[in-house]
């Protein structure tokens, strides 16, 4: 008997192409968890980004405040793709994502279709990139072998070995973090896992990148915390941690910086533990240091900082559940690193003065560091409130007070 290896079916033919959308108008029509995946690539791209959608998740709401793209709270309407070059159909209704592909197709605007590709006129590749690489595959709707290729195509690249016939990992929650924001800055350990994951639970400081790099099979949980807006409940996700686990799924906390600094991550990996769920923590780049340093502000110096102390400013420096002890921190003359103190940074710095810091210990303000969109403010103890309400600073932000807020390179020549 003669036995012949099965042939894999012949995928769809598409011809793949790089766009420049720089300054073009790109319409997503929906704001899903599907949209939070595919725009903020978009947005990389230089695109000129309109959301049409009733409601939005968290992060696609964020991108919008912080002026990223623009979002038409209200259904979809024909006409809404003029003047567009590129459409995404992401609703939730397949009848709406219809009339977008047929509207698309009457105005000649290529158009993804994400509920049935075979329906649009465009296709979304799994993508990744690598030193200045932008590595893309189509499987002809085979959405999962596609993801693969490229995890494995990016692996060789990045260490010369590649691999994706793995064995999948069993069910258990790997606390991941993904460092400052910046997609090439989270772990190889945490890319690695977050490539091998069925459920991720993310927050918006999470890499958002890296979302856009999931298979489409990969369920993804947005459990934004917005400073002083939508936040989901920790318990909440504790919750939904142990839940998709305990179903069997390999669960990625993907967070923001570090799981450990200021992240809640130990809240996360004791709830696990005491439900019985396999977890581990992979530690992340912590905003905190990393912010300063790319903003060129060395949290310490030799000759200038002897400590750095990290402070959480999440409460005021007289709220009954604080507890700093700023009038001993007011005495130190090393670095202070705030974390989450925009809004109350008035009242740091006047407890700080009040205990006999400098008013002109120098400062600086990084905000959204390592992003495209970082920006820094100088200033001193005393000025500080002002600078941040002048330049209208809010989070995320880094702030650092200190002589080390006052190194450039060139005075340290």
């Amino acid at each position: 008997m003669t036995t012949h290896s099965a042939t894999p079916e012949p995928a769809e033919h598409h011809y793949f192409a790089g766009l420049d959308l720089t300054g073009k108008r790109v319409v997503v029509v929906g704001a899903g968890t599907v949209a939070q995946r595919r725009v903020p690539r978009l947005i990389n791209a230089g695109a000129r980004v309109e959301i049409v959608s009733p409601e939005a998740t968290p992060a696609v709401e964020a991108m919008a405040e912080a002026g990223e793209l623009t979002w038409h709270r209200r259904r979809y309407a024909d006409g809404d793709l003029a003047d567009a070059w590129y459409a995404v159909a992401c609703a939730t209704g397949s009848e709406v994502n219809a009339a977008v592909a047929a509207e698309a197709d009457r105005e000649r605007i290529f158009c993804v279709r994400a509920d049935d590709a075979s329906q649009g006129t465009a296709v979304t590749p799994a993508v990744a990139e690598h030193d200045g690489l932008l590595v893309g595959v189509l499987a002809g709707g085979a959405h999962q072998r596609s993801a693969a290729v490229r995890d494995a195509l990016v692996e060789a690249l990045r260490t010369g070995v590649a691999d994706d016939r793995a064995e999948p990992p069993a069910p258990g929650v790997a606390l991941v973090g993904g460092g400052p924001g910046a997609p090439d800055l989270i772990t190889v350990r945490g890319r690695q896992l977050l490539g091998r994951a069925d459920v991720v639970i993310t927050d918006r400081l999470a890499p958002r990148e890296l979302l856009e790099e999931l298979g489409p099979h990969v369920e993804v949980v947005d459990a934004s915390k917005i400073p002083y807006g939508r936040a989901a409940n920790q318990d909440v996700i504790n919750s939904l941690l142990v839940e998709h686990a305990r179903a069997g799924k390999f669960v990625v906390r993907l967070k923001g910086g570090d799981p450990y600094v200021f992240g809640r991550g130990y809240e996360e990996l004791l709830a696990c533990v005491e439900a019985g769920v396999a977890v581990t923590a992979v530690p992340g780049i912590t905003s905190a240091f990393s912010v300063p340093a790319v903003s060129d502000v060395p949290v310490t110096h030799r000759g200038v900082a002897h400590e750095v102390v990290v402070v959480s400013g999440h409460v005021g420096p007289h709220d009954e559940t604080s507890l700093v002890d700023w009038p001993a921190l007011a005495k130190l003359k090393g670095t202070l690193v705030l974390m989450m103190a925009v809004k109350r940074i008035g009242e740091f710095a006047a407890v700080l003065l009040e205990h006999g810091r400098d008013p002109k210990s120098p400062v600086a303000i990084v905000q959204e560091g390592t992003m495209r969109t970082q920006a820094t403010v100088r200033s001193t103890l005393a000025e500080v409130a002002d600078a941040v309400a002048e330049q209208d600073v809010k989070p995320p932000a880094v702030i650092i007070i200190g002589p080390v807020a006052d190194l450039t390179p060139q005075s340290r020549r």
